[in-house]
């Protein structure tokens, strides 16, 4: 074969090569360019809604608003419980490259102490909307505030937001009532809804504050942001405005509750006043108290531990929880219960001796008139407070009749309707002796109870409605704190707030009851006498709780005794008698004489009715009192 011809054969090979490249080529780029094309179709038709919500996801950030909280008002409109602003240093997490840096360089503009550290990191791991601001330090001073804003553009991530908190403006003696806000804990987030708290600080913890939390808290706020590539907010999208908490209207009356925590003195103690109309607490007093402002911003290990470690417990409410012996207010209670079951009569005469005994030549139960008060009847046992009288009914009764009876004014059992914490004490029986100490109940026991000492434990809280309900001669309404929410009566479920009654065999003896307590004032040989010369009728009830027990014959010698040693003084009341529009309970822990809580009760009867208080109580005038 000639050259030219092997030349031209593979000529044509090679050409034949190159356009078969050039086919394989083209159907593998059309062959790209087709799953190129299904690719797009696929992800710009097929899967739009889904890579468009992400795309937005990218671009769009929910930033929550906390509503404003509900305010808490007095009967009169003062206000309790407000809000304030504040400035609150506050940081975007997903903003920053570096915390150990961040917290160098902020440690060197203002102190931020290893708490706020430590509370900051522990709420950046938990679970949030992304973006979202968390406080690292709150309620900057002015001087903080200044330092941190010259700095403020060279923080990414940082920023001051000004935000409100709540302060209470009359500080201690309204805090077991009032309660306070604290930070959220894991615990607290347990009890509610976690998405509507995100980014809430503060939640109620106790009083009013803790047990309307639903209702003071409001509607969390939602803004839908646009925001760049680096999180910073460039314009609103979207908002729903956050719905403010709703106010709240006590029954609390602000001046009649600072002087009630006045006139206790140095003294622990309680003091409970109620509307017996409509079962509105008019005060609320626990002392000592403390300052619930502190609490609000989460307060620091050296001030709680004072407060924990104090002796005289000023965290401790003792009005829902402190437990006591009635003493001798519980007399007009064994007496109507005697009344009911047949065991005395107000014609029956006693002989009071000085001493009972159970059985003759067996331990003698002393009465605290040594000499004893000679023949009495029902209402001179109450008039002269005679403890005999009361050993020999409580020992013919039993404790099941006592027991069964002093179940209808709440003691034994919770009375309050919206206060978390309360304790329901002691009342005694057969069957919880035998589950407690594994022993019968004894005849000597009921005579203990028949003078509210013994087992019976009661709280000031149980005694102040047990009065309030004899002060209404039956009719009542368990005691709330509440009036109103908003412009809206309170409401209770299940008809706990409507109007209950104490129905005796002879519904006489509630007039009767209340007109031998109205003799304890006037009467010559009345207890509480001394509070004789009003212009409006008292009717009153004086007791003396032992702290500790005496021997059969030995006496009670105060001044040998240290301070805590000392009986508490109680005292019940109401007035004016016939027709009462306050009654109340005081006691004063270790106080001695009952006179004092006497004369703390007609002290507040003189001012609650005539609405003249000390010129230095005019601060606390709401806008009704104006």
């Amino acid at each position: 074969m000639s050259l030219r011809h092997r030349n031209f054969r593979n000529y044509r090979q090679e050409r034949s090569l190159t356009q078969f490249r050039v086919v394989v080529a083209a159907v593998v780029v059309l062959l790209l360019v087709g799953v190129l094309i299904a690719r797009l179709f696929y992800l710009q038709v097929l899967e739009y809604d889904l890579y468009q919500t992400k795309a937005n996801d990218n671009r769009l950030m929910l930033v929550t608003e906390q509503p404003p909280r509900g305010l808490i008002y007095d009967r009169h409109g003062l206000v309790l419980a407000d809000n304030r602003p504040i400035h609150s240093l506050t940081v975007i997490p997903e903003r920053i490259k570096d915390f150990t840096e961040l917290k160098n360089v902020l440690s060197g503009i203002i102190e931020i102490n290893d708490a706020e550290w430590q509370q900051f990191d522990n709420k950046r791991k938990e679970y949030r909307r992304p973006y979202q601001s968390i406080t690292l330090k709150s309620q900057l001073t002015d001087e903080e505030w200044a330092r941190v804003s010259v700095d403020l553009y060279k923080l990414d991530g940082v920023q001051v937001e000004a935000q409100l908190t709540r302060y209470y403006p009359y500080g201690e003696a309204f805090a077991h009532a009032i309660g306070y806000v604290g930070r959220i804990t894991e615990r607290d987030l347990e009890r509610v809804d976690k998405t509507a708290y995100q980014g809430a600080l503060f939640i109620g913890k106790t009083g009013i504050e803790g047990y309307y939390e639903n209702v003071l808290f409001g509607k969390t706020g939602l803004s839908t942001v646009e925001v760049n590539a680096r999180g910073r907010i460039m314009s609103e999208v979207d908002r729903q405005n956050p719905t403010p908490g709703k106010d709240l209207h006590l029954y609390l009356d602000a001046r009649l509750q600072q002087y009630a925590y006045d006139l206790l003195g140095e003294y622990r103690g309680s003091v409970i006043a109620i509307d017996p109309d409509t079962g509105g607490i008019l005060a609320l007093v626990s002392k000592p108290g403390f300052d619930p402002n502190l609490f609000v911003r989460g307060i620091s290990v050296k001030d709680y531990s004072v407060l924990r470690d104090s002796k005289q417990l000023p965290l401790f409410n003792r009005a829902l929880r402190g437990g006591y012996p009635p003493a001798s207010t519980i007399k007009p209670f064994m007496a109507l219960a005697g009344l009911e079951y047949g065991f005395s009569s107000w014609s029956e005469r006693y002989y009071a001796q000085g001493y009972y005994q159970i059985n003759p030549g067996g331990r003698r139960y002393r009465d605290w008139l040594r000499g004893g008060h000679g023949w009495i009847n029902l209402e001179r046992s109450i008039i002269e407070s005679v403890d005999t009288y009361y050993y020999q009914l409580a020992n013919k009764m039993g404790i099941t009749p006592i027991h069964d009876f002093l179940t209808r004014f709440g003691f034994g059992q919770g009375v309050l309707l919206d206060l978390h914490g309360e304790s329901v004490g002691l009342l005694p029986s057969n069957e919880w002796k035998k589950a407690k100490y594994k022993e019968p109940w004894y005849p000597g026991d009921s005579v203990n109870v028949g003078i509210g000492q013994g087992f019976m434990v009661s709280t000031p809280m149980q005694i102040a409605t047990a009065t309030s309900i004899l002060a209404n001669r039956g009719h009542y309404y368990r005691p709330r704190m509440t009036e109103s929410i908003n412009d809206e009566p309170m409401q209770f479920e299940d008809g706990t707030g409507d109007m209950h009654q104490v129905v005796l065999k002879d519904q006489r003896n509630w007039e009767k009851m209340v007109n031998a307590m109205r003799k304890v004032i006037t009467d010559s040989k009345g207890t509480a006498r001394r509070l004789r010369g009003t212009d409006y009728t008292i009717a009153g009830k004086t007791g003396t709780g032992q702290v500790f027990s005496l021997q059969e014959d030995e006496e009670y010698e105060a001044d040998k005794l240290a301070q805590r040693l000392h009986d508490h003084a109680l005292f019940i009341g109401f007035a004016p008698s016939d027709k009462p529009k306050i009654s109340v309970f005081a006691i004063f822990e270790n106080g001695g004489s009952s006179s004092k809580p006497a004369d703390l009760s007609r002290q507040l009867f003189d001012a609650y009715l005539s609405g003249e208080y000390p010129e230095k109580y005019d601060y606390l005038k709401g806008k009704s009192d104006e």
